[in-house]
């Protein structure tokens, strides 16, 4: 087969781009991991920041990614380098599912575990981390899959302003019109994907509580 001989025989630029495309998109989900799951916590114990916080996450999301990009391109420091500005668009991008599965599994805690936990003597901070968390957990790793497998994706396109990746294939076979080229960044891409979600809902499984 073409496309497997010519990933055979570029085996080692494959391998290269494809730890391009993880350390970028491990990092960004990291950072949307670190804001996401504090804020959504945040609004599901105080409702008047909910709606600007999803709206706000909402609107970055119907934002093209070349588009935005392109807006955070002329920023000192992050324009300097395309690595940087992918990494913070991708973050962007992975918030909303991340923010919004924090808050359904914050809110989906029945009432009752809560004051139970009250009634054994549980601060808020207690209930939080041996109470809510536990049982959130699972519904929050659903968000963080959801985040993963689209940051797959919206990296390839970081490539279109040199941050590396998987996209560099994917661009260079569209300007040389070479499936083969095209495939040999798609195919990886999608294996990505595949085995995140795979990995990621293995653990939500575990961790749902029975």
């Amino acid at each position: 087969m073409n496309v497997a001989r010519y990933i055979l025989q570029n085996h080692v630029q494959v391998l290269e781009l494809t730890w391009e495309h993880l350390w970028l998109v491990g990092l960004s989900t990291v950072f949307a991991m670190l804001v996401g799951i504090p804020l959504g916590i945040l609004i599901a114990h105080r409702a008047r920041f909910s709606k600007p916080v999803l709206a706000g996450a909402n609107i970055i999301q119907t934002i093209p990614s070349l588009a935005l990009f392109g807006f955070l391109l002329p920023v000192p420091w992050l324009g300097e380098r395309a690595d940087r500005l992918a990494i913070l668009a991708l973050t962007f991008y992975a918030l909303l599912p991340i923010i919004r599965n924090t808050y359904t599994g914050i809110k989906g805690v029945d009432p009752a575990v809560l004051e139970a936990g009250r009634g054994m003597g549980l601060n808020e901070s207690q209930l939080l981390l041996q109470v809510e968390l536990p049982l959130a957990v699972s519904v929050i790793l659903s968000g963080v899959r959801v985040a993963l497998v689209i940051s797959v994706g919206l990296a390839t396109i970081a490539a279109a302003i040199g941050a590396g990746g998987l996209g560099e294939f994917i661009f260079r076979g569209l300007a040389m019109v070479d499936n083969r080229v095209i495939l040999a960044g798609a195919i990886p891409a999608a294996i990505l994907a595949l085995t995140a979600d795979l990995i990621i809902g293995w653990l939500e499984k575990r961790l749902r509580p029975s």
